[in-house]
Protein backbone atom coordinates (compact mmCIF):
# COMPACT_ATOMS: atom_id res chain seq x y z
CA UNK A 1 0.00 0.00 0.00
CA UNK A 2 1.40 3.38 -1.05
CA UNK A 3 -0.12 6.38 0.70
CA UNK A 4 0.64 10.00 -0.03
CA UNK A 5 -0.23 12.94 2.19
CA UNK A 6 -0.92 16.23 0.43
CA UNK A 7 -1.76 19.87 0.94
CA UNK A 8 -2.46 22.66 -1.56
CA UNK A 9 -3.11 25.99 0.12
CA UNK A 10 -2.06 29.63 0.27
CA UNK A 11 0.86 30.84 2.37
CA UNK A 12 2.62 34.17 2.80
CA UNK A 13 6.14 33.89 1.39
CA UNK A 14 8.70 36.54 2.37
CA UNK A 15 10.57 38.44 -0.36
CA UNK A 16 12.91 41.41 -0.28
CA UNK A 17 10.04 43.67 -1.33
CA UNK A 18 7.62 42.29 1.22
CA UNK A 19 5.33 39.26 1.30
CA UNK A 20 3.69 37.45 -1.56
CA UNK A 21 0.75 35.06 -1.32
CA UNK A 22 1.53 31.79 -3.08
CA UNK A 23 -0.38 28.54 -3.23
CA UNK A 24 1.98 25.70 -2.38
CA UNK A 25 1.55 22.04 -3.24
CA UNK A 26 3.34 19.73 -0.84
CA UNK A 27 3.22 15.94 -1.04
CA UNK A 28 5.02 13.42 1.12
CA UNK A 29 4.75 9.72 1.87
CA UNK A 30 3.92 8.26 5.29
CA UNK A 31 7.63 8.01 6.10
CA UNK A 32 7.98 11.78 5.68
CA UNK A 33 9.87 11.73 2.38
CA UNK A 34 8.98 14.83 0.36
CA UNK A 35 7.68 13.88 -3.08
CA UNK A 36 6.75 17.28 -4.47
CA UNK A 37 7.07 20.96 -3.57
CA UNK A 38 5.65 23.38 -6.12
CA UNK A 39 3.96 26.76 -5.94
CA UNK A 40 1.88 29.09 -8.09
CA UNK A 41 0.41 32.57 -7.73
CA UNK A 42 -3.11 32.78 -6.37
CA UNK A 43 -4.45 33.66 -9.84
CA UNK A 44 -3.39 30.21 -11.12
CA UNK A 45 -4.48 28.13 -8.15
CA UNK A 46 -7.09 25.70 -9.49
CA UNK A 47 -7.86 22.03 -9.95
CA UNK A 48 -6.51 22.33 -13.51
CA UNK A 49 -3.09 23.44 -12.23
CA UNK A 50 -3.19 20.68 -9.61
CA UNK A 51 -3.99 18.04 -12.25
CA UNK A 52 -0.91 19.00 -14.27
CA UNK A 53 1.37 18.72 -11.22
CA UNK A 54 -0.06 15.41 -10.04
CA UNK A 55 0.01 13.92 -13.52
CA UNK A 56 3.76 14.50 -13.72
CA UNK A 57 4.22 12.47 -10.52
CA UNK A 58 2.31 9.42 -11.76
CA UNK A 59 4.86 8.25 -14.33
CA UNK A 60 6.36 5.88 -11.75
CA UNK A 61 3.01 4.57 -10.51
CA UNK A 62 -0.11 5.71 -8.70
CA UNK A 63 -0.47 5.81 -4.93
CA UNK A 64 -3.11 3.66 -3.30
CA UNK A 65 -4.65 6.87 -1.97
CA UNK A 66 -3.85 10.51 -1.25
CA UNK A 67 -4.68 11.66 2.28
CA UNK A 68 -5.84 15.27 2.74
CA UNK A 69 -6.58 17.05 6.04
CA UNK A 70 -7.55 20.56 4.90
CA UNK A 71 -11.18 21.09 3.74
CA UNK A 72 -10.17 23.78 1.22
CA UNK A 73 -7.57 21.42 -0.25
CA UNK A 74 -9.97 18.49 -0.26
CA UNK A 75 -12.37 19.95 -2.81
CA UNK A 76 -9.52 20.69 -5.24
CA UNK A 77 -7.91 17.28 -4.78
CA UNK A 78 -11.24 15.53 -5.33
CA UNK A 79 -11.72 17.31 -8.65
CA UNK A 80 -8.19 16.35 -9.67
CA UNK A 81 -8.65 12.80 -8.40
CA UNK A 82 -11.74 12.29 -10.54
CA UNK A 83 -9.76 13.26 -13.64
CA UNK A 84 -6.70 11.13 -12.82
CA UNK A 85 -8.37 8.11 -11.24
CA UNK A 86 -6.89 8.78 -7.80
CA UNK A 87 -8.57 7.94 -4.51
CA UNK A 88 -8.68 10.98 -2.22
CA UNK A 89 -9.16 10.27 1.48
CA UNK A 90 -10.25 12.96 3.95
CA UNK A 91 -8.49 12.40 7.29
CA UNK A 92 -6.96 14.39 10.10
CA UNK A 93 -4.28 11.73 10.54
CA UNK A 94 -1.64 13.20 8.23
CA UNK A 95 1.14 13.28 10.81
CA UNK A 96 4.13 13.54 8.50
CA UNK A 97 2.60 16.24 6.32
CA UNK A 98 1.59 18.34 9.32
CA UNK A 99 5.12 18.07 10.73
CA UNK A 100 6.51 19.40 7.43
CA UNK A 101 4.04 22.29 7.33
CA UNK A 102 4.65 23.16 10.98
CA UNK A 103 8.42 23.21 10.47
CA UNK A 104 8.10 25.47 7.44
CA UNK A 105 5.30 27.85 8.41
CA UNK A 106 4.73 27.35 12.15
CA UNK A 107 1.57 26.30 13.96
CA UNK A 108 -0.53 28.81 12.03
CA UNK A 109 -0.30 26.60 8.93
CA UNK A 110 -2.34 23.92 10.70
CA UNK A 111 -5.07 26.15 12.11
CA UNK A 112 -8.51 25.53 10.64
CA UNK A 113 -11.65 27.61 11.10
CA UNK A 114 -13.29 25.13 13.42
CA UNK A 115 -17.06 25.55 13.88
CA UNK A 116 -18.65 25.46 17.35
CA UNK A 117 -19.85 22.02 18.45
CA UNK A 118 -23.39 21.12 17.44
CA UNK A 119 -25.88 19.23 19.60
CA UNK A 120 -26.29 15.53 18.90
CA UNK A 121 -29.44 14.86 16.83
CA UNK A 122 -32.26 14.24 19.31
CA UNK A 123 -33.30 10.95 17.70
CA UNK A 124 -29.83 9.51 18.51
CA UNK A 125 -29.70 10.30 22.22
CA UNK A 126 -28.68 7.37 24.36
CA UNK A 127 -30.29 6.41 27.64
CA UNK A 128 -27.15 6.67 29.81
CA UNK A 129 -23.44 7.23 29.47
CA UNK A 130 -20.35 6.98 31.68
CA UNK A 131 -16.58 7.16 31.68
CA UNK A 132 -14.78 3.83 31.79
CA UNK A 133 -11.40 2.18 31.29
CA UNK A 134 -10.09 -0.94 29.60
CA UNK A 135 -6.66 -2.36 30.23
CA UNK A 136 -4.41 -2.44 27.18
CA UNK A 137 -4.56 -6.23 27.28
CA UNK A 138 -8.37 -6.32 27.46
CA UNK A 139 -8.71 -3.87 24.60
CA UNK A 140 -6.42 -5.91 22.35
CA UNK A 141 -7.75 -9.35 23.23
CA UNK A 142 -11.44 -8.73 23.91
CA UNK A 143 -12.35 -6.22 21.23
CA UNK A 144 -10.07 -7.14 18.36
CA UNK A 145 -12.03 -10.26 17.40
CA UNK A 146 -15.37 -9.73 19.15
CA UNK A 147 -18.47 -9.92 16.91
CA UNK A 148 -19.21 -6.18 16.89
CA UNK A 149 -21.32 -4.85 13.99
CA UNK A 150 -19.55 -1.46 13.94
CA UNK A 151 -15.88 -1.28 14.76
CA UNK A 152 -12.90 0.95 13.95
CA UNK A 153 -9.47 0.04 15.35
CA UNK A 154 -6.82 1.55 13.04
CA UNK A 155 -3.63 -0.48 12.84
CA UNK A 156 -1.53 2.58 13.70
CA UNK A 157 -3.40 2.90 17.00
CA UNK A 158 -3.14 -0.81 17.72
CA UNK A 159 0.61 -0.58 17.19
CA UNK A 160 0.76 2.18 19.80
CA UNK A 161 -1.26 0.01 22.19
CA UNK A 162 1.21 -2.84 21.79
CA UNK A 163 4.00 -0.54 22.97
CA UNK A 164 2.23 0.02 26.29
CA UNK A 165 2.30 -2.01 29.50
CA UNK A 166 -0.54 -4.54 29.38
CA UNK A 167 -2.10 -3.37 32.66
CA UNK A 168 -2.26 0.32 31.76
CA UNK A 169 -5.83 1.69 31.61
CA UNK A 170 -7.07 3.05 28.29
CA UNK A 171 -9.79 5.62 29.10
CA UNK A 172 -13.04 5.87 27.24
CA UNK A 173 -16.74 6.50 27.31
CA UNK A 174 -19.63 4.05 27.12
CA UNK A 175 -23.06 5.03 25.80
CA UNK A 176 -25.99 2.77 26.65
CA UNK A 177 -28.22 3.62 23.72
CA UNK A 178 -31.08 1.14 24.08
CA UNK A 179 -33.07 0.64 20.87
CA UNK A 180 -31.17 3.52 19.29
CA UNK A 181 -27.83 1.71 19.54
CA UNK A 182 -27.66 0.60 15.91
CA UNK A 183 -28.91 3.95 14.57
CA UNK A 184 -26.33 5.78 16.68
CA UNK A 185 -23.55 3.48 15.44
CA UNK A 186 -24.55 3.95 11.81
CA UNK A 187 -24.50 7.72 12.29
CA UNK A 188 -21.08 7.51 13.93
CA UNK A 189 -19.75 5.35 11.10
CA UNK A 190 -20.97 7.97 8.60
CA UNK A 191 -19.30 10.94 10.33
CA UNK A 192 -15.93 9.18 11.03
CA UNK A 193 -15.16 9.82 14.74
CA UNK A 194 -11.69 11.19 15.51
CA UNK A 195 -11.55 11.91 19.24
CA UNK A 196 -13.48 12.66 22.43
CA UNK A 197 -12.44 15.69 24.46
CA UNK A 198 -13.60 17.22 27.73
CA UNK A 199 -14.49 20.89 27.53
CA UNK A 200 -14.78 22.43 30.99
CA UNK A 201 -16.68 25.54 31.95
CA UNK A 202 -14.83 28.41 33.59
CA UNK A 203 -15.61 27.17 37.10
CA UNK A 204 -14.45 23.66 36.19
CA UNK A 205 -17.38 21.89 37.86
CA UNK A 206 -19.40 21.28 34.72
CA UNK A 207 -18.82 20.94 31.02
CA UNK A 208 -19.32 18.61 28.14
CA UNK A 209 -17.86 15.79 26.12
CA UNK A 210 -17.20 16.90 22.54
CA UNK A 211 -16.85 14.44 19.69
CA UNK A 212 -14.44 15.52 16.94
CA UNK A 213 -15.31 13.90 13.61
CA UNK A 214 -14.45 14.10 9.94
CA UNK A 215 -12.08 16.93 9.05
CA UNK A 216 -13.56 19.61 11.30
CA UNK A 217 -16.99 18.56 12.55
CA UNK A 218 -17.72 18.78 16.27
CA UNK A 219 -20.66 17.32 18.19
CA UNK A 220 -21.80 17.67 21.81
CA UNK A 221 -22.02 14.06 22.94
CA UNK A 222 -22.90 14.82 26.56
CA UNK A 223 -23.18 17.71 29.01
CA UNK A 224 -23.03 17.66 32.80
CA UNK A 225 -23.19 20.01 35.78
CA UNK A 226 -21.92 17.63 38.45
CA UNK A 227 -18.53 18.20 40.15
CA UNK A 228 -17.97 14.44 40.46
CA UNK A 229 -18.54 13.90 36.73
CA UNK A 230 -16.24 16.84 36.02
CA UNK A 231 -13.56 15.16 38.13
CA UNK A 232 -14.09 11.99 36.11
CA UNK A 233 -13.70 14.02 32.91
CA UNK A 234 -10.45 15.53 34.18
CA UNK A 235 -9.16 12.04 35.03
CA UNK A 236 -10.21 10.90 31.55
CA UNK A 237 -7.97 13.58 30.02
CA UNK A 238 -5.09 12.78 32.38
CA UNK A 239 -5.24 9.10 31.49
CA UNK A 240 -5.25 9.91 27.78
CA UNK A 241 -1.97 11.77 28.18
CA UNK A 242 -0.28 8.63 29.57
CA UNK A 243 -1.29 6.33 26.68
CA UNK A 244 -0.41 8.33 23.54
CA UNK A 245 -3.78 10.17 23.86
CA UNK A 246 -5.56 6.94 22.91
CA UNK A 247 -9.11 6.36 24.11
CA UNK A 248 -12.29 4.58 23.06
CA UNK A 249 -15.99 5.02 22.47
CA UNK A 250 -18.17 1.98 23.14
CA UNK A 251 -21.86 1.75 22.24
CA UNK A 252 -24.04 -0.85 23.98
CA UNK A 253 -27.80 -1.34 24.04
CA UNK A 254 -27.67 -1.71 27.85
CA UNK A 255 -25.28 -2.20 30.75
CA UNK A 256 -25.59 -5.99 30.90
CA UNK A 257 -22.24 -6.37 29.14
CA UNK A 258 -23.70 -9.09 26.92
CA UNK A 259 -23.80 -7.16 23.64
CA UNK A 260 -21.57 -4.58 21.97
CA UNK A 261 -22.96 -2.63 19.02
CA UNK A 262 -20.06 -0.33 18.18
CA UNK A 263 -16.46 0.25 19.21
CA UNK A 264 -14.13 3.06 18.09
CA UNK A 265 -10.48 3.32 19.10
CA UNK A 266 -9.64 7.03 18.93
CA UNK A 267 -6.72 9.39 19.42
CA UNK A 268 -6.65 13.08 20.27
CA UNK A 269 -4.09 15.04 18.29
CA UNK A 270 -1.38 16.14 20.71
Amino acid sequence: MTLWQADFYKHAVAHRNGEEILWELILCDVQGNVLCEKSCPQSQASSAWLIVQLESLLTEGKPTAIQVFRPQSLSLFKLAGEQLGLEIVATRQTTMLKALLQKRYGNQALVLDVPPPQPLPENLWGEQWCFATLSVESLLTSFGDAPIPYRSMPEAYLSLCRELVAELPIPGSIIYAGRQARYLCQWLADISPVSLNYQATEIGQSGGLVLEAGLMDRWILATFADPEVAQGATLFEQRKAVVHHLHFLLIQPDNSGATYTGFWLLQTES
